[in-house]
């Protein structure tokens, strides 16, 4: 059982929205959430994401991610601090906010002796502001969206892992949604699936509608995300546009070369640290020196250099070196 929110003001009149909410479709302020045994699972969260954006949310396992999740969709209350979605509070606005906020939390809840359509319609059904007139034609619009279209009539305890993803996400999808949030939204896809996933974040940041993506796929995430917010133990340890945040970590020097050995020896003559050997060369932490130097080193000392010069940072460099950690499955 949660504790109940502390947070005690009380919120603008739903349908209004203050100054700072335009441009912006989620904002949280000092955002905590501590479970009964004094677990703190989020921990002053001031989190900003803008209208219009892909936004990543990473983080390793245990980070807070999914509690945070849960307590911006009205799921479970703050123990303290204010979360606004749409520009609106929650959870206390939950029933203005939900009907423009599709959601994939933790996995889709089906009803396995229905079939994949027949889910659809159930869901569809359940929302107070869909129009039954148009009902079929927006769930088989959804099913061919996702794919679906060709597996519709089958129950759906007798879908794959993805299969289900992709209804979860198809029910999501019934009506033109603001905000549209995802908690692994490519867990159990193959390759072909994952790519058709990114392709639609993508049809659907442009068509205007906010996503909110939470993976620990950190090469999707910098593949379709504009925006990205690393969480670690229940802190928010950056947020801002990904390429900025994998700006902000140092490449790697990488030379390709036949000549493996006398590369990495030729590097630790002239300084160079954290060397990695492979069978087609070798890489380390670029110095602080001129490296039109050490590339005439190598070459005066007589090694085959095919190819040399610094990789830009991935978004899993930025992390490790903002986390000190792997990344792992997130929770």
């Amino acid at each position: 059982m949660e504790e109940r929110s502390a947070e005690g003001t009380d919120p603008p009149v739903a349908g209004t929205a203050s100054a700072s909410d335009e441009g912006t479709v989620i904002a949280t302020r000092a955002l905590s959430k501590r479970f009964r045994g004094g677990q703190l699972a989020v921990d002053g969260l001031d989190l900003t994401v803008p209208a219009g954006s892909v936004f990543g949310f990473l983080g390793p396992n245990g980070s807070g991610k999914t509690t945070t999740i849960r307590m911006l969709m009205g799921l479970i209350e703050p123990t303290s601090g204010t979360a606004r979605v749409l520009g609106q509070p929650m959870p206390r606005a939950t029933r203005a906010v939900l009907p423009h906020v599709g959601a994939l939390i933790e996995g889709p809840a089906l009803y396995g002796f229905l079939s994949g359509r027949d889910n659809l319609l159930r869901y569809d059904a359940a929302d107070p502001t869909a129009d039954p007139r148009t009902r079929r034609t927006r769930v088989e619009a959804a099913l061919d969206r996702v794919g679906l279209t060709a597996a519709a009539g089958k129950k759906a305890k007798a879908y794959s892992l993805g299969m289900k993803q992709r209804l979860g996400l198809a029910a999501a999808l019934l009506q033109p949604r603001r905000l549209l949030v995802l908690d692994e939204p490519t867990n159990g896809l193959d390759p072909q699936g994952m790519r058709e996933i990114r392709s639609l974040v993508r049809e659907l940041a442009s068509d205007g509608t906010t996503v909110f993506l939470s993976s620990h796929l950190l090469d999707e995430i910098e593949q379709v995300c504009t925006h990205a917010a690393v969480m670690a133990q229940g802190r928010l340890i950056t947020q801002g546009p990904v390429a900025e945040l994998a700006a902000g970590a140092r490449g790697r020097l990488v030379v390709t070369t036949p000549d493996p050995g006398d590369a990495a020896r030729v590097l630790k003559e002239q300084g160079v640290a954290d060397l990695v050997v492979t069978e087609t060369g070798v890489s380390a932490e670029p110095p602080d020196r001129e490296l039109a130097e050490l590339n005439a080193a190598l070459v005066t000392a007589g090694v085959r250099v095919r190819g040399f010069g610094v990789e830009r940072a991935s978004l899993e460099d930025a992390f490790v070196a903002l986390t000190g950690e792997g990344f792992d499955v997130a929770g």
